[in-house]
């Protein structure tokens, strides 16, 4: 980074045009008046509990670990270190003065699985830092008040709790479902709201209006930075508190209307015990959203529906009285895709080194969907796997005199190595037909150390 830029990080503010000026110019009038107001010995002191070293060096660890893009200065979590060594202390003057402002977020638009795109916000690396320890000394005063059933973002819950919760309601005879979608939900949060609902706990001006700054950081796509008026757009460390504390009003009213729900970031699903209690329920936390959250549910992707026909995080459940969770469809098919796509880089690759790229993503997805009780999909993905990748090596021989020396080699006589390999049907099919399945078995993948679908979730049950 140049150190032009690094010195705007610390030491300079937005005039009304979106110019940066000095500390000591009148732009900053504003922000050092509350600055000072905080310096009264009665004036909380949240900020100074943002930047003390352990609270910081704990950002640090945190956002070194979860790695990341550079934002819109290209500074990326390699040259953080000596980037702070440099400049942490006039930021953190800054900081403390209430006139630290941040640089804008890079827009990274990703397709969605069910169609669209969902807008990221990339925060630079030091503003990163920033809002991760915002999000630390935050994150305890507003836990107290986040529901029981609420499980995204929030320490010691994940999304297997949420998911297990959603099983029981629905063994309860809670077996149908409102099924809620929050229309671009981080696009559309009003920031007077949420900023009201944040100053019932915050009282630290500086951290007001540095979360105010954060919210209307401009949108940069394409070297152009576009102001925003609402949203927070996913991609920093403090979204997830924000949306928490945002729709607390949500678990408030659903809590005192007796309703069962799991919550997971933009997923909200609410457990009833009728078709006609769930229409009324949509209707009416339709309503309270619009009305109290000035937030739109996405009726095409919302529903009244029976469990086992919606998902729920990736997963579903079946329509037995006590109910199995299960892999949903669409997240079969997403996984069977980024399979393809490992195949299609690797057929120019040994086998071996094909298996090595396709294990890690076996094992992340195995290890998300280790809860599943319906062992039928494994099978069936262990055995679609492995013809694909007899596919591979009967595509790589080419030859027919090569196909039947490396029958042989696996094991298969000499008659039937021969007979099989100028059959003349395509790889596809030869990929599942007996003389390939005969000398290359399960057996003998678990031997080049194929990840097993279903032996690994048979190992995660065994623990659990």
């Amino acid at each position: 980074m140049r150190a032009d830029k690094a010195e705007a990080y610390a030491s300079t503010a937005h005039d009304g045009e979106g110019k940066r000026n000095l500390p000591g110019s009148g732009a900053g009038a504003e922000a050092r008046a509350a600055a000072a107001e905080q310096t009264k010995p009665e004036a909380p002191r949240l900020m100074e509990a943002v930047v003390e070293r352990s609270n910081m060096l704990g950002a640090y660890e945190r956002v070194v670990s979860n790695e990341g893009a550079p934002g819109v200065d290209g500074l990326t979590l390699v040259g953080l270190k000596p980037w702070l060594q440099a400049h942490w202390a006039k930021v953190r003057q800054a900081l403390l003065a209430g006139e630290y402002m941040p640089l804008a977020v890079r827009k990274v638009e990703i397709p969605k699985p069910q169609g669209g795109v969902r807008t990221l916000g990339i925060p630079t690396v030091v503003d990163r830092l920033i809002q991760q320890a915002l999000q630390q000394v935050l994150q305890p005063l507003f836990e107290p008040e986040f529901s029981e059933s609420s499980y995204g973002f929030r320490p010691g819950r994940n999304a297997h709790q949420a998911v297990k919760a959603a099983r029981s309601y629905v063994a309860e005879g809670k077996r149908w479902v409102v099924d809620l979608d929050l229309e671009r939900f981080f696009d559309r949060v009003n920031h007077d709201g949420l900023m009201a609902r944040v100053a019932h706990k915050v009282r630290d001006r500086r951290v007001l209006k540095l979360i105010r700054r954060y919210l209307e950081a401009g949108l940069m796509a394409g070297g152009v930075a576009s102001a925003r008026t609402e949203g927070t757009p996913q991609g920093g460390p403090l979204s997830p508190l924000l949306s928490d504390i945002l729709l607390t009003d949500l678990y408030r009213e659903l809590e005192k209307r007796g309703h069962r729900f799991c919550r997971y970031a933009d997923d909200c699903n609410i457990y009833v015990g009728s078709m006609r209690s769930g229409q009324r329920v949509r209707a009416a936390i339709t309503a309270f959203l619009k009305r109290r959250l000035k937030l739109k549910v996405n009726a095409e992707k919302s529903a009244v529906a029976r469990p086992w026909q919606r998902k729920f995080l990736g997963y579903s459940v079946t329509w037995h009285r006590q109910p199995k969770l299960r892999i949903a469809e669409p997240s079969r098919q997403r996984s069977a895709e980024k399979v393809r796509k490992t195949l299609r880089v690797g057929r120019g690759q040994s086998l071996k080194r094909v298996i090595e790229n396709l294990n890690p993503l076996l094992r992340r997805w195995m290890s998300y969907f280790r809860l599943t009780e319906v062992k039928s999909v494994l099978e069936e993905l262990d055995g679609w796997l492995r013809h694909k990748l007899r596919t591979l090596l009967w595509r790589q021989w080419k030859r027919n005199h090569t196909r039947a020396r490396n029958l042989m080699r696996a094991g298969l006589g000499e008659v039937r190595a021969w007979q099989s390999a100028p059959n003349g049907r395509g790889p596809w099919w030869n990929g599942d037909s007996l003389h390939m399945p005969a000398a290359f078995p399960k057996s003998w993948f678990d031997r080049m150390g194929l990840v097993s679908l279903l032996d690994t979730q048979r190992r995660f049950s065994s623990v659990s």
